[in-house]
């Protein structure tokens, strides 16, 4: 009689979706901490002041590295305020505003930016490191806020794709999107020089105009391809999804 008072549920099925989002919940607000303490620490760890007698730039707002780590601060903090206030289905009849917000943020930049770092970073790294991340700089820049800043970037966002739907925007609202930031950070790298006389990234002393216009060209194209890749790559991983979605839209017209 007793027990009967108490119907315990053991199918684990019904537990999922609360599981689900607890570990969803979890893992925003894991990396938004993490994100923090790292440009916490970035921000409070002192340069030398010769740095720029060494041809280095002590300018951190030059950084793409830095751009890319407060967007994704930005855009993990708007995944945890969606958790709370916002919707995580696939599509809710009416879609909360943070959560449109969220969908742009990581589609037109989250994505495309965090590849972008962490690819272009690696890649030139290994062809030769002190293009892009001088020995000099290891002794206040430890080896695990360089994977933060360039590693963990890359492998949260694509969890973060595989486990949100993200509602894409048109192809042409999304590169226009990433196209400007790209340009507002290209006059912002040039403003630098221009006070400073140090290029951000010492690659860019090594190469006159016209084969910085060329670099500067190829990666702005990167930066698009990515951004078509992200897309493509959403709609692989949420086909079926799409596909409803598709199908319930066309039964209500």
């Amino acid at each position: 009689m007793y027990l009967n008072k108490f119907k315990i549920d053991l199918n684990f099925q019904n537990y999922r979706p609360t599981v689900y989002k607890t570990l969803k919940a979890t893992f925003h607000v894991v990396v938004l901490l993490q994100n923090v303490f790292a440009l916490f620490y970035a921000e409070n760890k002192k340069l030398p002041e010769n740095f720029g007698k060494v041809g280095l730039c002590s300018d951190r707002s030059g950084y793409l590295t830095n751009w890319d780590m407060l967007l994704q601060t930005l855009l993990f903090a708007v995944c945890t305020l969606n958790d709370i206030k916002g919707t995580n289905e696939i599509e809710p009849n009416v879609k909360p505003t943070i959560r449109k917000f969220k969908d742009k943020l990581l589609a037109c930049l989250g994505f495309p930016l965090s590849m972008f770092v962490g690819l272009t970073f690696w890649a030139i790294y290994a062809v030769d490191r002190e293009l892009v991340f001088p020995r000099a700089l290891d002794a206040f820049f430890p080896t695990w806020l360089n994977h933060v800043m360039h590693t963990n970037i890359m492998i949260f966002v694509l969890i973060e794709m595989a486990t949100s739907y993200c509602r894409y925007p048109s192809r042409k609202f999304g590169l226009t999107v990433v196209t400007i930031f790209m340009a507002c950070y290209l006059v912002w790298l040039h403003v630098i020089h221009a006070k400073t006389g140090l290029w951000v990234y010492p690659i860019l002393d090594v190469l006159n105009l016209p084969l910085r216009i060329v670099f500067f060209a190829s990666l702005l194209g990167l930066t698009i391809g990515l951004y078509i890749v992200g897309e493509n790559l959403n709609a692989v991983l949420w086909a079926k999804e799409i596909k409803k979605i598709k199908v319930d839209k066309k039964k209500k017209h």
